[in-house]
């Protein structure tokens, strides 16, 4: 199943250029502020209609198809759930107005989402990860084939956000259906996304695999230097037999990690920040660092400022670092070059670990 538009719209003043192809899984729609996420969206779901252009869900062309038939599920910042209604009632009636598919039944739906305590609570008696819980959970109910999630955490503190994150990745693993998902958060988007999509002033200017976008040089402009980095995938190992420390092995080596809450045999990601990888010419010895990774220089990115991002391929993963233009010219850094990235253990952002 998958989600394919290129649409042209314009609306105040603001006009949207954008391309898209989301197959199943999460793509992150990334971006400032402005930039076109949310109309990207609405478009999709047929609340705003496109100027010029076509929208597929599932390789059918939403040309005049009315919003409740596109069979696309839409949750907004705030849960909008019915005050009159139990949780059970918001559900069912969700359940009653979608289409009469088989797919995930109502049980389903309330275990993958931990709701069933909930059930005969009104939407006044919720916390607002309860809320929102209770919108993603109406939100599959219509059995939908595709999700559209507008900043769905960007009203929750940190804390709440790190409890609601889990149930969102056993959504994007457990439903085989496209999530269009909209944030300008660098941590939800590394966690989350199988792709990525990024915005800037009404164009959609990158988009890919998630792991290639975000350690690609040419999106640090785009991500900003904070966001721009590596997503790792690996699988949880024994700890550390001399510091009891994690162990994550991926497809280029191992980790050692402060901690993982994850089993061993689990597999994991997580995200490293290109301002967190010190590199060296030579392997290097007597380090406090944990972590060192020989790896092959493949792109630069040479920008405005004082910074030079480097990627560099350690086995089949790519990562990306960011060093001064006078350390870059210093080591004589060039294309093909043999480095030796080193990375702290300290550096793994907790909030940036996910399954």
């Amino acid at each position: 199943m998958t989600v394919t538009l290129d649409i042209q719209m314009r609306r105040h003043g603001f006009s949207l250029n954008a391309k898209l192809n989301a197959p199943a899984g999460v793509s992150v729609i990334f971006g400032p502020s402005g930039s076109g996420k949310t109309t990207l969206l609405r478009a999709v779901a047929g609340l705003d209609p496109v100027d010029q252009g076509h929208i597929a869900i599932d390789h059918v062309d939403m040309a005049g198809v009315a919003p409740h038939r596109r069979a696309v599920g839409y949750v907004f910042q705030e849960p909008r759930l019915l005050p009159h209604l139990t949780v059970l009632g918001n559900l069912k009636f969700a359940q009653k107005m979608g289409r009469v598919v088989a797919g995930q039944s109502f049980d389903d739906v309330t275990d993958l989402l931990e709701l069933r305590t909930l059930l005969q609570r009104y939407p006044v008696a919720l916390s607002g990860g309860e809320a929102q819980r209770v919108a993603l959970g109406r939100a599959l109910l219509s059995a939908p084939k595709c999700l559209c999630l507008d900043e769905p955490l960007s009203a929750l503190d940190h804390d709440l956000k790190q409890r609601i994150l889990p149930y969102l990745e056993r959504l994007r693993d457990q439903t085989k259906i496209p999530i269009l998902y909209v944030t300008h958060d660098a941590a939800e988007m590394a966690r989350l996304a199988d792709h990525i999509v990024l915005m800037r002033a009404g164009k959609s200017v990158l988009s890919g695999p998630a792991s290639e976008v975000l350690a690609d040089p040419a999106a640090v402009p785009f991500l900003g230097i904070r966001a721009a980095g590596t997503v790792i995938l690996g699988c949880v190992e024994p700890p550390d037999p001399t510091t009891g420390l994690a162990v994550m092995s991926f497809a280029g080596g191992q980790l050692i990690l402060p901690e993982l809450v994850q089993p061993v045999g689990h597999k994991v990601r997580i995200r490293i920040s290109a301002q967190d990888i010190v590199l060296a010419t030579e392997m290097p010895n007597n380090l406090s660092a944990l972590n060192i990774l020989q790896g092959v220089i493949s792109d630069f990115h040479h920008g405005q400022g004082p910074g030079v991002m480097v990627q560099f391929r350690v086995g089949e993963t790519l990562f990306l670092a960011r060093v001064t233009q006078y350390s870059a010219v210093k080591m004589g850094l060039v294309l093909g070059q043999t480095v030796f990235a080193i990375v702290k253990a300290s550096a793994f952002d907790p909030a940036g670990i996910g399954s």
